[in-house]
């Protein structure tokens, strides 16, 4: 049996598209926004949105910095890829990222 790693996320962008250029190519890194609704335990319809934080390489990098602007709607798959570092003084920092590997542009603004 194969295990993958896996997620597909269609929400909103929360800013525009930050591009970090190399000299291989580039990277192109936005926020997402998922919503979810339920009813709790008392009765009370409960809108829960979570942020996402997309990395995007290669010509989709190009994809996102030409036709993505911020509250564009789109879908992507791609797998969660999970980092730490160090910062100057020592403290370490936990960052959670979707690696895109596919994109939908959804609909407008």
């Amino acid at each position: 049996m194969s295990l993958r790693n896996k997620v597909t996320l269609i929400g909103r962008t929360g800013k525009d598209v930050e591009i970090v250029q190399f000299e291989n190519g580039k990277l192109a890194k936005v926020s997402l926004a998922t919503t979810d609704h339920y009813t709790n335990a008392i009765g009370e319809k409960v809108e829960e949105t979570q942020w996402h934080n997309l990395v995007v390489h290669g010509k989709l990098a190009d994809i996102m910095e030409k036709y993505v602007e911020k509250g564009k709607e789109i879908a992507v798959e791609g797998k969660v890829v999970y980092r730490n570092w160090d910062d100057k003084e020592g403290v370490k920092h936990y960052i959670t990222e979707i690696r895109v590997e596919e994109i939908l542009l959804l609909g407008s603004k």
